[in-house]
């Protein structure tokens, strides 16, 4: 039996992004939003896709998030995690972050 797996990549552009904060042990952190738009086949047919994705950098990579505006354009790879104990909605962590150049990455 393999191990469960949970890792995510996805590009689209930061559509929000929230004060830099720092959790109880000192860790900086951002929460930020991202849009992602694009073409995905889907049994054999072209079907367009858009959706919008809360994330959370922690550490250095909020340090780097933070120098970024909405409307730039990002590859994010991380994980999917609740939102917390009383909601199960979907963030994504992000642990990397590379900048796209150009604004076709999402909506």
């Amino acid at each position: 039996m393999t191990a469960p797996q949970n890792q995510l990549t996805i590009t689209g552009n930061i559509i929000e992004l929230a004060q830099l904060r720092h959790t109880p042990a000192g860790v900086p952190a951002l929460n930020f939003r991202v849009a992602h738009a694009s073409e995905q086949i889907e049994a054999g047919l072209p079907r367009k896709v858009e959706c919008e994705l809360q994330a959370v950098a922690l550490g250095q990579t909020a340090l780097v998030l933070q120098g970024s505006k909405p409307g730039d354009g990002v590859r994010l790879t991380g994980f999917l995690a609740a939102k917390g104990t009383r909601s199960s909605q979907p963030v994504l962590h992000v642990e990397r972050i590379e900048f796209l150049e150009g604004t076709d990455h999402g909506i």
